[in-house]
């Protein structure tokens, strides 16, 4: 008999990822806060509830996509969350990029209900998540990660099982501290040759093969120098984890000045008014007025 998934959130990530696990031969029910977006997860056999409480019962595993940890806790929290409904041999997979307090506070709310949680935050964007590519950083009880890697194998081609709950976030901020950085360098390098008078693409070009090269800078220059920016993980996402990464920083101690710049930038990006499109409008922040 395949085992349920119940996946909370069904946004530009969790939709793509509910659908390759159906695929993966798992039945899943699926609640979005707005139902309208989840109702075309039915055409791929997705049963679509109007609570998360009426998703989570029975199912083996509950899988968390929202957009932040406020979001998390009430989906899971309260007369219609997820948790009163679940299964106590049931798995929380905390997917959501929410940061290092929220998580701690996520992991609390499980204990006291006597359920096992593993923080699973995913590295990957639109595309990855439709091609079932994301990169899955679990971390939490070892025990629990037998059961776990066939849902995290249906919706990513790497499980990397980091260690105790939370260090699967701790890796997450840090691997998007490097991407969000990316990011926003290309977007001013693109506008800078703009502004002195080059064409863009010598940008590219000269990057391309050398030592210095990434594929990242080519996904987002190319978007940036045709100026289409179809959200595949939007400015405000970017935003909002630019400051779980400062926040991160914080309680370490570690000085964190290009996140701090990055953060400032997709803020900026914000205010001209891209906040839902691509973070590879940062460009915007950037450009010759």
């Amino acid at each position: 008999m395949a085992e349920t998934v119940a996946v909370l959130g069904t946004g530009i990530m969790g939709a793509p990822m509910a659908r390759n696990l159906a695929r993966g031969g798992f039945t899943v029910r699926a609640w979005n806060r707005t139902r309208q977006k989840a109702e075309p997860l039915t055409a791929d056999g997705i049963t679509v509830f109007d609570s998360p409480a009426q998703a989570a019962a029975g199912a083996d595993f509950v899988l968390t996509m929202l957009t932040d940890g406020d979001a998390v806790m009430q989906s899971m929290s309260g007369d219609s969350g997820a948790l009163d409904a679940m299964r106590r041999d049931a798995i929380w997979l905390q997917c959501s990029t929410v940061g290092i307090e929220a998580t701690d506070n996520l992991y609390r709310l499980a204990e006291k209900a006597g359920v096992e949680f593993v923080d699973s935050p995913v590295l990957g964007t639109k595309k990855p998540a439709e091609d079932g590519k994301l990169n899955v950083l679990a971390s939490g009880d070892q025990a629990l990660e037998s059961r776990c890697r066939k849902v995290f194998e249906a919706i990513g081609h790497n499980v990397t099982w980091v260690g105790p709950v939370g260090d699967g976030t701790r890796l997450k901020l840090v691997m998007n501290s490097w991407v969000l950085a990316v990011t926003a360098s290309v977007a001013e390098a693109i506008a800078l040759a703009e502004g002195l008078g080059l064409d863009p693409k010598l940008f590219l070009s000269t990057l391309d093969g050398s030592q210095i090269d990434t594929p990242y800078a080519h996904l987002k220059g190319t978007a940036i120098i045709d100026r289409k920016f179809t959200p595949s993980f939007p400015t405000a996402g970017a935003a909002k984890d630019s400051g779980l990464i400062i926040d991160a920083a914080r309680l370490c101690g570690v000085s964190v000045d290009v996140a701090k710049a990055v953060h400032e930038k997709f803020e900026r990006t914000i205010e001209e008014g891209y906040g839902d499109d691509d973070m590879a409008a940062a460009y915007y922040a950037s450009a010759k007025r």
